[in-house]
């Protein structure tokens, strides 16, 4: 883990809990693991909010004073995203700012809507009132304005949900156009920072599905490959907007780059390394957000190989035309994932409503 770190990628957990929290499982993975940050989703809390035992002092408050399932969520997640920022504040404070960090999403039914998403941003950085904090926004066409209007309020943002790299340009783009802004508005910048989620996994799992339909020789060879070619393929275009002249000027005011953030870094097919969505990724300035079990994986058996991202961007290109020449649309697929994405996190929250309408009314009876 040591040397994934020195390496150049900012190690995060994907997950948070009140149980890791008060039990010191998140500050020894920060003491023994490198963990330097923390990102969160509607997915995340369902799960973390079912385990009632956790959160039963505090739904029994909530439900004896009447508070509406949306506040008891909104209470309960700000709650532990605060006290994870504050838990990663000296991360924070030793790596000016890049890391030490705690990401906390807008509320997916608002993933359409550009003016809501905006509001909600800043009633959760209030809410939270933690500098280290990121609030996550949806890559949707929607979320991109909404993207630039936080930034110009000075809220630090985490963009999720990028599967195109025609998306991704979008993000970078209302990057740069946010922190001008914020600029424009009298924002201390050097306090302002952004990573750009786009997801690994998700990718092979819908173009392996459509490899192995087709069947032939070259349709299997191209199993694995994609997702890795297009994440690479966004650091290219990371590394050509980050050395632009439009970016060298912003970036005399002390503002940070918007790093990019490999996300769903978890393997689903169980034919492929537990560890592949790591190894291959390994490059600076990147961070690397991991499931449990994928940290653990890659913490017992994991290689570090030095950097596997840039230096054969020709050949990544090459898969994402191999895929074309075989009838699969990369432009079809990464919609069809967003459109995905979007809807397993209203899922998610619905579930997580349920769970807290059925805790308070049991606490209020």
């Amino acid at each position: 883990m040591k040397d994934l770190a020195d390496a150049g990628v900012s190690i995060w957990l994907d997950d948070l809990s009140r149980q890791r929290l008060t039990s010191g499982s998140l500050a020894n993975l920060i003491h023994d693991q490198h963990v330097s940050g923390v990102t969160t989703n509607p997915t995340i809390f369902a799960k973390a909010i079912s385990d009632a035992d956790a959160y039963a002092e505090q739904v029994n408050r909530l439900g004896a004073e009447g508070v509406s399932t949306d506040q008891a969520i909104r209470v309960i997640t700000t709650d532990d995203v605060r006290d994870a920022a504050d838990l990663f504040k000296p991360v924070y404070d030793d790596t000016d700012g890049v890391d030490g960090r705690v990401s906390i999403e807008v509320e997916p039914g608002l993933a359409r809507d550009t003016a809501k998403t905006i509001a909600q941003a800043k009633e959760l950085w209030a809410t939270v009132g933690r500098e280290n904090v990121f609030v996550k926004i949806p890559a949707t066409k929607e979320g991109i304005p909404a993207i630039t209007e936080t930034l110009a309020n000075g809220i630090s943002v985490n963009v999720t949900l990028i599967f195109s790299l025609e998306r991704y340009k979008a993000v970078v783009d209302a990057f740069l156009s946010g922190v001008e802004k914020a600029i424009d508005n009298g924002h201390d910048v050097t306090k302002l920072a952004s990573v750009a989620s786009f997801f690994v996994s998700r990718v092979d799992t819908e173009i392996d599905k459509r490899l192995d339909a087709i069947g032939t020789d070259a349709a299997l060879a191209l199993k694995g490959k994609a997702a890795i070619a297009n994440a690479r393929l966004a650091y290219e275009v990371f590394e050509e907007v980050f050395a632009s002249d439009r970016w060298r000027e912003i970036e005399t005011t002390g503002a940070k780059v918007q790093r990019p953030l490999w996300a769903s870094t978890g393997v689903k097919d169980p034919a492929y390394k537990d560890t592949l969505y790591v190894e291959e990724l390994v490059v600076g300035n990147v961070v690397n957000t991991m499931p449990q079990a994928t940290m653990d994986a890659f913490a017992d058996h994991g290689e570090v190989r030095g950097d596997t991202v840039t230096g054969d961007y020709d050949g990544d290109r090459k898969v994402i035309a191999d895929l074309e020449k075989l009838g699969i649309s990369y432009d079809e697929v990464v919609q069809l994932l967003e459109d995905e994405g979007v809807s397993k996190f209203d899922v998610s929250w619905t579930e997580l409503q349920n769970t807290v309408t059925a805790a308070l009314k049991a606490a209020a009876k």
